[in-house]
């Protein structure tokens, strides 16, 4: 009760601190007069939420939340359902935000009044369950409520800010269509990119920051290990790709506990393993998936190179021949760079927070092993300074049960995750808003 206490003052509009700031306390009235309008948005979103690259209605809620604030948009860009929003206010720096639009094939178990029932075709056709599991609800919410903040006090900055909605987060893709379609020279080439991303595991009304490494490089690899498959009784007239397969997994972790120094992060998981079709039948092949994170694209390119020489290895030790080794196959649309925040602009943003929502209010975090395509926007030869901060998501109470008892809390793309939407909105909002101001030039 002592940690909601502390975080009540965010429903107020004298959440912002820093009270010599005229803009601060315009924005805090803003967030305060527009929180209905916010929250229905919220629970709209929440409530219908849309898989990748099938974000239509969520584009267009965000594309009409944007023109609501002024901005010049454009929709369907980068050959989805992408949005660029344009606010421009005389000459100065262009400040990037961006949001993701798209929720996941998970079925929703929060109970809330607003939880989602939707049901829909994902793009092989199959009939599946949707949830914004992993807080892109939160994202689009915050998205279009610092555009009407920003727009309010226009007075008190100069410069143009570039606001994104961004489909297909959540497959990897939709940052890189988008740039790849000319997101940096059909609108203005952005001095900064900032975006934020709930997090599950801080209270709601807190933000956190992280410098450098923020989330991994995400690749997914898939294996088919081949054999000669025969009869479960005589194994010696076959070549057994299931205990090949046994062999590799066990040595694909040696990868991480002794190749890879020690002070490099790196995972290699075998998240799918299939074959065989009989209790007695060896069969011709097993098919294996990993996920693979890293920080370095150094470890990341020594793992890829690793599981192929395991593989091949392993399968000379079998005795199979050059034709039957098994096939690697890096599942190129399905890979994520690391997300490197900027140094210095992070420590700007952190301290422009800060200023606004009080120091106790801001925190260092660690970095994941999560991924997130907001990489992209640093990685172009524009080489534009990134910072994605993370998001207090859970209920005050809940976290303080949570570190008094050590019992979990539900993470994002649980069937449970179930963020509290008023200080987290406020916060990210206020915070967001803080930070563009800081970049932006002053009138």
């Amino acid at each position: 009760m002592k940690l909601a206490a502390l975080l009540a003052p965010l429903l107020l509009p004298s959440a912002f601190l820093a009270a010599d700031s005229a803009g601060h306390s315009a924005i805090a009235a803003k967030i305060a007069a527009d929180y209905p309008m916010l929250d229905a948005l919220y629970k709209d979103l929440h409530a219908h939420p849309e898989l990748s690259l099938m974000e239509e209605r969520s584009a267009a809620k965000v594309a009409a939340g944007l023109r609501g604030a002024g901005a010049e948009v454009t929709e369907k860009f980068g050959g989805g359902h992408g949005v660029v929003g344009v606010l421009k206010n005389g000459p100065g720096p262009t400040v990037l935000i961006r949001c993701d639009l798209d929720g996941l094939p998970v079925q929703e178990e929060t109970g809330l009044p607003y939880a989602s029932k939707m049901r829909v075709k994902n793009l092989a056709g199959q009939e599946v369950a949707t949830m914004h599991a992993c807080g892109h609800d939160l994202h689009m919410t915050c998205l279009v409520g610092t555009a009407r903040a920003l727009a309010s006090v226009r007075d008190r900055w100069a410069g143009t800010v570039v606001f994104v909605g961004q489909p297909a987060e959540e497959i990897g893709t939709g940052a890189r269509a988008m740039l790849t379609a000319g997101l940096y020279t059909q609108f203005p080439k952005p001095d900064f990119a900032l975006a934020l991303h709930t997090n599950a595991a801080l209270p709601a009304g807190s933000i956190g920051t992280v410098e450098g490494p923020a989330m991994a490089n995400v690749d997914s690899v898939d294996i088919t290990v081949r054999g000669i498959g025969g009869h479960g009784a005589y194994p010696h007239t076959t070549k057994d790709p299931i205990v090949l397969a046994a062999r590799i997994i066990t040595a694909l972790q040696t990868i991480v506990s002794r190749e890879t120094r020690p002070i490099d992060p790196a995972v290699v998981t075998v998240g799918s393993i299939h074959g065989g079709t009989k209790h007695n039948i060896i069969p011709d092949e097993v098919k294996l998936q990993l996920t693979l994170r890293s920080y370095t694209d150094a470890v990341r390119e020594h793992t890829l190179a690793a599981i192929k020489r395991i593989c091949r290895g392993e399968a000379i030790a079998a005795g199979l021949p050059d034709e039957l080794h098994p096939i690697v196959t890096q599942v190129g649309t399905q890979f994520t760079p690391a997300t490197r925040n900027d140094v210095a602009l992070t420590r700007r943003v952190h301290a422009a927070i800060a200023g606004a929502l009080g120091t106790e209010r801001v925190r260092p975090v660690d970095p994941v092993m999560a991924g997130e395509d907001f990489s992209e926007f640093g990685r172009t030869a524009e080489k534009v300074p990134i910072c994605l901060f993370w998001l207090g998501a859970v209920d005050p109470v809940k976290f303080a049960d949570h570190e008094r008892t050590g019992m979990p809390l539900p993470s994002l793309h649980s069937s449970k995750f179930a963020p509290l939407p008023e200080p987290a909105i406020r916060t990210g909002i206020a915070a967001m808003s803080a930070a563009a101001l800081d970049l932006l030039g002053k009138k």
